[in-house]
Order: structure tokens, then C-alpha cells, then sequence
């Protein structure tokens, strides 16, 4: 890819643009997608896997893995962990690492759901896993149900938010937190971001296209499919909320932070600099390490005990 088409992009990332492959057509075959999707996952163990307790099981027939850090005392915080894939690639193992990197640094007990793809599986089929994944999360030993988060990036900061809309309106669990990353919102495409950047690196508008299609399969959407959508959002927790600003979902993912503003939640908000759909293929720069840390500070404040929150505000 030629980098040259994004003279805003960080300096830092732009070795990696140049080796990505053009991606606009990816979702044209699914199965390929995917196929290169499993193949950029690194082998072998990742560092600090040594350090948790990690145990595969399938609860309702949702299959689950979770992390649990050996040497942490007491009750810890709950996270539920929705791996990105434009709801139709991606899986546990895509984002195992990440996964791992959150149990160890916060602590904290992380749950990972493998939910159902589409388009095999279309909406609610995957919302209904994570909202199922929530449940189990709250009702493990060792959890405080009073330390709730969940958290998600692209398509699965999109089912990150649509699933803390349901426990709202489900009546639970509570959720304290939530961290929508790189947010999938809005199957209407219409922001002016979704609209300029049809061919951005690693996301751009013919994906996202495919990507609601897909979702879909053929019915309208409702505010859980695109939570975009819904008109009420007072009652949601606390939210943390990232975009890019060289991805076609940066505009939804403000806008959404803007009416939860408007709304009475409490909202963070980060736009960074620079960044494209995915910049955490480059963990060495600089933006990314800030990106990392501040969405780690973020969580270490929300999902601290009530004891201690005072002070680490």
C-alpha cells in the first residue's frame, strides 16, 4: 500500500502501510479473509501466559476462554474481552495476546468469547454469545460483580456496546465500565468519515459495507445490531471510547461518545493522531505505546475498588 496517499499518517507507522495488502476487496471472499486473517497470528506462546491460569470451556454452547492471574489475592475486577473482525473473521486466538497483556497488567479476571460469525450467523447470534459470555463472567468465583468492564475493539467494540445497552435493559449484570475501541456502530455510512476513506489501510468504506451485510443477513437493523441506532442511551455506564483518525469508523465512534455526553454518561474520549484502522500492528511507536497506556489507566480507574477509586482519579 502507498503510503504517500495519507500525508497525516504518524511517521512511525508508515514502514508498516507500506507492507500491508490492499484490504478493500477482503470481505468480498470470507473464507479467504479469514484464512489470512489466522496466518498473521505469531507462533508460539505468548509472554505472560506463564503467569495465569488459562482454561478453555464451552458455557451454553458459547465457547470461552479465560485468564486468571495466579499470584492476585482476593476478589478481582471482570472483564469481558469481544475480539474485532467486522463480526465476520477473528476469533479467540486473534486477539489471545491482548488478552493476556490485560489479565497480567491490571490484574484482572478477563473472559474471551468465540462468538458466532456471520454471515453463517447473523445478528443477534454473536450479540447473544457476548451477552451470554457477560453472565458467566459475573457469575464466576473469584470475580467482584461489582468490578464489571467490558471491553472491545472495531467490531467488537461494536458488540462491546451493544451489550452493555442489553444488560441495561435486561436488568444486569452491572456492568461499572465499558471500553469501545475502534467502535463498528452504524450500518447507515453515512459520517463523513465512512464516506472520504474508501481506501484506508487495514479498514475503508467497501468493507464496512460487506461487514453490515453480512452482520445482517438481510434485516433491518435495530439499536443492538447498530447501537448507532438507539435513541435512548441514558442508564449506560461509564464509557472509554477510541478512534483513529485515518479510519472510516473515527466520526460514528465520536458521534456515539457525543450523545452519551448528552445523555448524562460519563465519556472519555481519545481521537488519536496519525493512527489507522488497527495501528496496534506497530507496538513499538510511540502513539500506540500512548494508545496502550491510557486505555490500561483507564481501566485500573474505573474497576478499582471502591476503597481505593478516591485516589487513583
Amino acid at each position: 500500500m502507498d503510503a504517500s496517499r495519507f500525508p497525516s499518517l504518524d511517521p512511525e507507522l508508515r514502514a508498516i502501510v507500506e507492507l500491508l495488502p490492499e484490504t478493500v476487496a477482503a470481505f468480498d471472499d470470507i473464507p479467504a479473509v479469514r484464512a489470512m486473517f489466522d496466518a498473521w497470528l505469531p507462533a508460539g506462546p505468548v509472554p505472560g501466559e506463564e503467569t495465569l491460569d488459562i482454561t478453555d470451556e464451552v458455557v451454553d454452547g458459547v465457547p470461552v476462554r479465560t485468564y486468571r492471574p495466579r499470584e492476585a489475592a482476593g476478589d478481582l475486577p471482570g472483564i469481558l474481552y469481544l475480539h474485532g473482525g467486522g463480526f465476520c473473521i477473528g476469533s479467540i486466538e486473534t486477539e489471545h495476546g491482548g488478552a493476556v497483556a490485560l489479565a497480567n497488567a491490571l490484574p484482572a479476571v478477563v473472559v474471551s468469547v468465540d462468538y458466532r460469525l456471520a454471515p453463517e450467523h447473523p445478528y443477534p447470534a454473536g450479540l447473544e454469545d457476548c451477552y451470554r459470555g457477560l453472565q458467566h463472567l459475573a457469575g464466576l468465583a473469584g470475580v467482584d460483580p461489582a468490578r464489571l468492564a467490558v471491553h472491545g475493539q472495531s467490531a467488537g467494540g461494536g458488540l462491546a456496546a451493544a451489550t452493555a445497552l442489553l444488560a441495561r435493559d435486561r436488568g444486569g449484570p452491572a456492568l461499572r465500565f465499558q471500553s469501545l475501541g475502534i467502535p463498528e456502530l452504524d450500518d447507515r455510512l453515512g459520517t463523513p468519515s465512512m464516506t472520504a476513506f474508501t481506501d484506508t489501510p487495514m479498514w475503508s468504506r467497501p468493507q464496512a459495507v460487506l461487514s453490515w451485510q453480512h452482520y445482517l443477513g438481510g434485516r433491518p437493523a435495530d439499536g443492538y445490531a447498530a447501537p448507532a441506532r438507539m435513541e435512548n442511551l441514558a442508564g449506560l455506564p461509564p464509557a472509554y471510547v477510541v478512534t483513529c483518525e485515518l479510519d472510516p469508523l473515527r466520526d460514528e465512534g465520536i458521534e456515539y461518545a457525543m450523545r452519551m455526553l448528552a445523555a448524562g454518561v460519563s465519556v472519555e474520549l481519545h481521537t488519536y493522531p496519525g493512527t489507522f484502522h488497527g495501528a496496534q500492528l506497530v507496538p513499538a511507536a510511540a502513539v500506540v505505546q500512548r494508545m496502550n497506556a491510557d486505555l490500561l489507566a483507564a481501566l485500573r480507574r474505573a474497576l478499582a475498588p471502591a476503597e481505593e477509586a478516591l485516589l487513583v482519579r
